[in-house]
């Protein structure tokens, strides 16, 4: 690269990794924050919610890239033409590609940084996020051993301790479950434990009062009874690796015994197909951004801010690629779509960078008029010699 083309490329990136920063931050805090009460209820560690959180990351970054980058490149080359850089660049003789070029280069970049992390690295933290909550999920002897509170094991199954002492024992224990619609169940048991290895609340010296929905109740007294919970974590341990979670070898030749696969066949062929689309988007969102902010502009120009224009093309087409990808999980004919969008929006940028044209501000209803009008005088005049009328 030239030196001015250095100069470019280091602004931009400068600007970019200062927009992508602050971005990912606030994204990566609020997905994480989404997750944070199920690993505490669980009883998991800070070290576990930290590794939830790193693993969360990879899944932001595809998406934040493309619009940190229109951000960095319109907010670089506006500074540079506000600083009659641009300008001074056009009076010398430099071909536009030498603002071009560097944009490029980084976009290509990102655009293979985006490919990377889309089929490879989110993809395996994808699957380690669901097997991490599945696991804390499970975790039933963390959430029940929690002193003097009521907690939510599964619908209709709630359970209250009031002690935990050394050896694993518990005391004062309570239980309601209400999940049979039939009848409801109540415990009280004065001591229990929990095994382990049979996934029961083993509870010793209490009474099981069963109320049936005429009103009626019945109570048994036991000196030891054990409430089995071996469904509920056998579900929950199980995590459901969907289509959105399986690396680019298991979506181009997936298990045809696969049930997800069974399930739902279209939610692989969308997620194929905008993994083919979507890692172009830093290339595309950077078409866009020199469209509107690479030609060296004057300052009495009225026009909008181009990273307003910039921004607001850019979220349209990513909305469009979006709904598109959503619906060809349940309708195939959305799949070209996920391809017209973002080469269509590509060829009219590399038309408008070709042809070196500028975009202004479309003249009102009025001026048009006007000028419609001065160009029929104009005619009428020459059709009667240069005599005006």
């Amino acid at each position: 690269m030239k030196l001015i083309e250095r100069y470019i490329f280091r602004r931009a990136l400068i600007m970019f990794l200062a927009t992508l920063l602050p971005l990912l931050g606030i994204v990566w805090t609020t997905q994480a924050l989404a997750n944070v009460n199920l690993v505490t209820d669980s009883g998991q560690s800070v070290l576990a919610f930290a590794k939830l959180a790193t693993l969360i990351l990879p899944s932001v970054i595809p998406i934040i890239l493309p619009f940190a980058l229109v951000i960095g490149v319109t907010q670089t080359l506006t500074t540079m033409n506000t600083d009659s850089e641009l300008t001074v660049l056009n009076a010398a003789g430099s071909s536009r590609m030498a603002i071009i070029r560097p944009v490029i280069y980084l976009a290509v970049g990102l655009s293979v940084l985006s490919f990377a992390v889309d089929n490879f690295v989110e993809p395996y933290s994808r699957v380690s996020v669901r097997k991490m909550l599945a696991t804390a999920n499970a975790d039933l002897l963390s959430s029940v051993v929690q002193e003097n509170s009521f907690r939510k094991v599964a619908d209709g199954l709630y359970v209250q301790v009031g002690a935990r002492r050394s050896g694993g024992v518990l005391q004062g224990i309570f239980v309601a479950d209400s999940r049979n619609p039939a009848f409801e169940l109540v415990y009280y048991a004065r001591e229990g434990a929990v095994d382990e290895k049979s996934s029961a609340l083993v509870m010793k010296d209490g009474e099981v009062q069963r109320k049936l929905p005429d009103g009626s109740v019945s109570i048994i007294k036991f000196d030891s009874y054990a409430f089995d919970l071996a469904d509920m974590t056998k579900t929950t341990r199980e995590a459901t690796i969907r289509a959105k979670d399986r690396d680019l070898a298991g979506l181009l030749n997936p298990d045809p015994n696969d049930q997800v696969y069974k399930n739902k066949p279209l939610a692989f062929t969308a997620e194929i197909n905008r993994r083919l689309t979507e890692w172009t988007f830093p290339l595309l969102f950077g078409l866009i951004a020199l469209v509107f902010s690479s030609d060296a502009r004057s300052h009495r120009e009225a026009r909008l801010h181009p990273m307003v224009s910039a921004l607001g093309t850019a979220l349209l087409i990513r909305w469009m690629t979006f709904y598109a990808g959503n619906s060809a999980e349940d309708s195939i004919w959305f799949v070209p779509l996920m391809y017209i969008v973002p080469l269509a929006a590509g060829a009219l940028c590399i038309h408008q960078l070709v042809s070196n044209k500028r975009l202004d501000i479309p003249m009102t209803w009025q001026e048009k008029l006007q000028d419609l009008l001065e160009r029929l005088r104009l005619v009428r005049r020459d059709a009667e010699g240069g005599q005006p009328s």
